[in-house]
């Protein structure tokens, strides 16, 4: 497995793991399939685990806490705080970042997690209401106190990158990032390299779509989000399907799955990049770390940019984008 270290100061798996999906989301989980999951993963190098407070309301901290106790000395755990769900109706969310929040949130996912401290803590997303130096000072005396050793945000905008990195140093942005979503490139990517900051992509095959499993919205279950994402519906689903399909082209021409060529195109935009496609099934885990051994040379390169340009799928990443920017009100 190779490694990425992520603003010179915390060495990562190559391709690390979401693990979302065990407990929200995407359908039903079986959690005896997910504690497999990590077994293999951390079986086949992968080093890196990622979670949230907010998946599974909790749920998600807890299941890696019946996993930890005997490999905690080998991997490195990342969580996050920020997204604020009502506990009656979860589809509602706000943001907040008050120092308060920040230390209430640290002990709770601490707690949950069963550890002593948390290789890498995440503001999960900007709350408008709070200037972010207040916020990332707070997540500071966290790694002075010795509760967090590195810091993280995540889908902050460029300035915000520039702010928090000047209270103190942050290793990584974690933002969407895949042949499917882009947008980052332009200004995110820039002012994390400018800065030595890590990049962690999530959802890096486009939320499965990339894998060219999704034919139809059918395949999708009753109770998984996608069914309500924009790149997900009528003529846009059609309109990406098309754009799939020529990737899949590719990948067959290679004898590799659309899976390894979309993972390999990530793994290629970088050696300060660390992708963590989320998985709750071993094959597909095996599948995606297959990616590792795709190398991709700058005419490969050329011919995805030729079938797969910046802006090739057609919606927006989420059904409130508002979500994503930070501007929806906190909540209580």
């Amino acid at each position: 497995m190779r490694r990425v270290n992520l603003g010179g100061a915390l060495e990562v798996s190559a391709l690390g793991l979401g693990c979302m999906g065990m407990s929200e989301f995407y359908g039903k989980a079986d959690e005896a399939e997910s504690l497999r999951v990590l077994d293999r993963a951390l079986e086949l190098g992968v080093t890196f685990y990622d979670t949230a407070d907010v998946y599974g309301m909790g749920h998600n901290e807890e299941l890696l806490a019946r996993w930890l106790p005997a490999v905690r000395d080998r991997v490195v755990v990342a969580t996050k705080f920020g997204i604020v769900r009502d506990p009656d109706d979860p589809t509602k969310r706000g943001f907040q970042g008050d120092p308060g929040y920040v230390r209430r949130s640290c002990e709770a996912s601490l707690r949950r997690l069963g550890v002593e401290f948390i290789d890498l803590y995440y503001q999960h997303r900007a709350d408008p209401s709070t200037p972010i130096e207040d916020t990332v000072s707070a997540m500071a005396e966290l790694v002075a106190e010795g509760k967090v050793r590195h810091l993280g945000l995540s889908e902050p905008a460029p300035d915000t990158i520039r702010r928090a990195h000047a209270i103190h140093p942050i290793a990584a942005v974690q933002s969407e990032w895949s042949l499917w979503s882009r947008e980052i490139e332009a200004e995110v990517v820039p002012t994390c390299r400018e800065l030595g900051i890590g990049i962690v992509p999530y959802s890096p095959l486009g939320r499965g779509f990339l894998t060219g499993a999704i034919t139809s919205p059918e395949d999708l279950g009753e109770d998984d989000f996608r069914r309500h994402n924009p790149r997900f519906q009528r003529e846009n689903f059609l309109h990406n399907l098309d754009v799939v399909a020529k990737v899949r082209g590719m990948a067959d021409e290679r004898g590799v799955t659309p899976a390894q060529l979309a993972l390999a195109w990530v793994l290629a935009q970088g050696g300060d990049v660390a992708p963590i496609p989320g998985t709750k099934r071993v094959r597909y885990l095996e599948d995606n770390l297959g990616a590792l051994e795709v190398g991709l040379d700058d005419r490969d390169l050329a011919a995805i940019e030729a079938v797969a340009p910046k802006g090739a799928f057609a919606g927006e990443r989420y059904p409130d984008m508002r979500f994503v920017s930070g501007v929806t009100p906190t909540l209580n």
